[in-house]
């Protein structure tokens, strides 16, 4: 998935899948929950998150068949892991989205943006 040429319109639709995966407050809700974790079932996620069983499995769907969560069957469950490639692949097109957009200024907001961060949790950072 690469930026750099403008009328690769494959490209844009999978981009655009995982946009719309994560255009949902609980999808983002489910797929950090699943970050802090190795593996975990829906009855796991219902209670990190509140939500019925039928709505996160639903939610989850969304994300499986946008590519961002994998599950494996285990007996009677389904265990789901974030899809971490995907997730990092993903960034980098809107990264590189932004740069080609707003040039070097989007670049140098997000380094000073994350310098900032970086200072916030680490006070030996210069």
């Amino acid at each position: 998935m690469k930026v750099s040429d403008p009328n690769n319109t494959s490209s844009d639709e999978a981009v655009a899948r995982k946009l719309a995966a994560l255009a949902h407050p609980a999808r983002l809700r489910l797929l950090r929950y699943l970050g802090s974790a190795d593996y975990c079932c829906v009855k796991e996620l219902v209670d990190s998150v509140g939500l019925a069983q039928s709505t996160v499995s639903q939610h989850l769907k969304v994300l499986a068949e946008a590519g961002l969560v994998s599950f494996r069957a285990e007996r009677q469950r389904s265990r789901y892991t974030v899809n971490a490639d995907a997730l990092r692949e993903l960034a980098c097109v809107i990264v590189q989205t932004l740069d080609h957009c707003c040039g070097s200024a989007c670049s140098a907001e997000r380094n000073e943006t994350h310098t900032n961060h970086a200072r916030q949790s680490d006070p030996t950072v210069l």
